[in-house]
């Protein structure tokens, strides 16, 4: 009895319809682990656009796989695939169709046809999942060599500083940054920049959670202690996928002896990875942040303005300036020092200060700039920090471009020189070069939330909405209290006309100016007008210094062009950086071919075409 069932399963191909099945999960699967990431974030996925086949296969137009959404593909195809086996059973294709298997004379059944092209289909299947296999474990890098990825990935997590005396944490600070600057420096290995690997600091996370975090196979963390001249560094690498340590080592040294011994670690770790030197290739130089003289006092100077510099605020500005003037005048030929004195200059003047103060403090900044370029020309940071002059300082579209470009030519992998240069891109209308350079620089600074709140924006203006919002969200989980995301956010639901969700966003943004401009925007496409113009009047007499371009967007959602070209004006008279969002930005783009808009275009040196779309003219706003 058993045996004549299946013997009657294989007459009817059962057996080989299974086979097939499980083949064509084993390939779909190894599709999905092998494309959902190359978006280059760690949290999205492309869309996925497959055909619903017949009783049994699931339909796939997925959107931002994540596990959980793995699981239900996995769940479906599963109980999907009894319905396949018994539709194998019931049913045949003949040469007149599909029919049901009682409806076929032995004489007429092809199944032995039918079974021999569906062997063919299940060894085509399979040798596409195994390519697929063998695609996932394999990557060829820059330098042609087959590497695995998992192997060659690491995050320098912040020393811990055993002195004793907090005044010393700039030191140890520094040589973490130290790390990853040397270490970035060899061929095919990803390295984690400093924003994102300092998130864990303290941490209570266990490598295996910093690893899946960082998407790094490998750890390097220890401690530093200096005790007058002499320098005390223990380091180990570990392995994040069973928190194995693969090698450490303790020092004692002279501290005179400081570089050499930085040196000495970075090799150990490269080693212990496999990993060789960058040859020259395509632009890049080596990069260091170390002065070429070995001034020790001055680099002392300069890690204690990076410490000062990170904090941000006017006061640490202020202070940051003092320390790198001081490494200068340790060191008069430190280009790196100059390059990051001209940064702490600009960011000062486009953060705190105004009128003639910030015109000063700008022309500190273009100094130190072009100091820094005189003294080392290949240095990439000194190419970043012209281009920050030129950019805030100057409004300097294309000058900037072109120190950004040169910038990230230098350093490729540099997460700061490729997100300046996609921002820049951005403005000048094309966003979607702007997305590929966010998610490159993403992927060695994957924790950053500024990051993600600018893809949202270059999405947002390409009308990648679903997109958008995924990013805006990731922003918001990165960092829940940061300003502007929801703001971001409520422009989205601007966008997809859903004024009930605009609002609510914007009410979920920080007290101040950007919840007043969102609430402003949300309010322009709700039923109440009168709503709308009331919080369009508390915009202009509270914040019309600070958000002329951004009342010009909520004239822009009023459909009163007038009013907004003469915003529009306004900002670029008080050189409100907002003016920057002009090519990327869904609603004064409305108005792109009134003629207005190219004359502004042309006074504010930006050019009249863009990749971004206008939004959509619903009826009703």
């Amino acid at each position: 009895m058993a045996g004549a069932f299946f013997s009657e399963l294989r007459r009817r191909n059962v057996l080989r319809a299974g086979a097939l099945y499980a083949a064509a999960v084993w390939a779909f699967a190894q599709g999905i682990s092998q494309l959902a990431p190359s978006v280059g974030l760690p949290d999205w996925s492309t869309r996925w656009f497959l055909v619903a086949a017949i009783i049994g296969f699931p339909f796939w137009l997925v959107y931002d796989v994540s596990a959980w959404v793995m699981r239900w593909i996995i769940a479906a195809l599963i109980i999907g695939f009894p319905f396949w086996l018994a539709f194998a059973w019931f049913y045949e294709f003949t040469p007149s169709g599909l029919k049901r298997e009682s409806e076929i004379a032995p004489a007429e059944s092809i199944t032995a046809h039918t079974g021999r092209k569906l062997d063919f289909w299940i060894i085509g299947i399979l040798a596409l999942a195994v390519v697929l296999l063998l695609t996932d474990r394999f990557v060829v890098h820059r330098d042609s060599t087959l590497v695995t990825i998992a192997e060659k990935s690491i995050a320098v997590l912040p020393l811990t500083n055993d002195s004793g005396d907090k005044d010393q944490q700039y030191f140890s600070d520094g040589l973490s940054e130290d790390f990853i600057t040397a270490l970035s420096q060899f061929s095919g290995l990803k390295v984690i920049g400093r924003n994102s690997a300092f998130q864990f600091r303290n941490s209570k996370d266990d490598a295996q959670t910093i690893g899946a975090k960082l998407g790094v196979a490998h750890l390097l963390e220890g401690s530093v202690r200096r005790e007058g001249d002499t320098v005390r560094i223990s380091a180990a690498l570990v392995n994040t996928s069973d928190a194995s340590t693969l090698w450490s080592q303790h020092y004692d040294r002279p501290y005179k002896d400081l570089f050499a011994l930085q040196d000495e670690i970075t090799h150990a770790v490269a080693s212990a990875l496999q990993a060789r030197l960058m040859e020259s290739s395509g632009g890049a130089v080596t990069q260091s942040d170390r002065p070429p003289s070995g001034n020790l006092a001055a680099y002392n100077g300069y890690l204690q303005g990076n410490f000062y510099h990170a904090r941000g605020t006017e006061a640490d500005l202020r202070q940051a300036t003092a320390q790198y003037q001081a490494a200068i005048q340790a060191d008069p030929r430190y280009a790196r020092a100059y390059a990051a004195l001209a940064n702490a200059w600009t960011g000062l003047a486009s953060t705190y200060l105004s009128g003639p103060e910030a015109q000063q403090a700008y022309t500190q900044a273009r100094a130190a700039a072009n100091t820094a370029l005189a003294l080392e020309p290949n240095l990439a940071a000194a190419h970043g920090a012209r281009g920050n002059v030129l950019l805030t300082a100057d409004f300097d579209w294309s000058g900037a471009q072109a120190e950004y470009r040169r910038a990230a030519q230098l350093a490729p992998d540099e997460s700061g020189s490729l997100f300046n240069l996609g921002n820049l891109l951005a403005t000048l209308g094309d966003p979607e070069q702007a997305i590929q350079l966010n998610q490159r620089a993403l992927a060695t600074d994957p924790l950053s939330a500024n990051k993600y709140t600018w893809q949202a924006y270059y999405l947002s203006g390409l009308g990648r909405l679903d997109e958008a919002a995924a990013a805006v969200h990731k922003a918001i989980a990165l960092q829940p209290a940061a300003e502007s995301n929801h703001q971001q956010l409520a422009v989205i639901e601007i966008q997809r006309g859903d004024a009930q969700a605009a609002l609510a966003a914007a009410q979920e943004e920080p007290a101040g100016a950007f919840q007043d401009v969102a609430l402003a925007l949300a309010r322009q496409i709700g039923p109440d007008h009168a709503a709308a113009d009331a919080a369009l009047k508390h915009v202009i007499d509270k914040h019309a210094d600070l958000a002329p371009y951004q009342i010009a967007q909520v004239y822009a959602l009023r459909r009163d062009p007038d009013n907004m070209f003469q915003w529009l004006d306004r900002a670029w008279a008080s050189r409100d950086p907002g003016t920057g969002y002009l090519l990327f930005d869904p609603f004064i783009l409305r108005y792109q071919h009134d003629p207005r808009f190219a004359t502004f275009c042309q006074k504010v040196g930006l050019p009249t075409t863009t990749n971004a779309k206008a939004l959509l003219n619903r009826p009703g706003f």
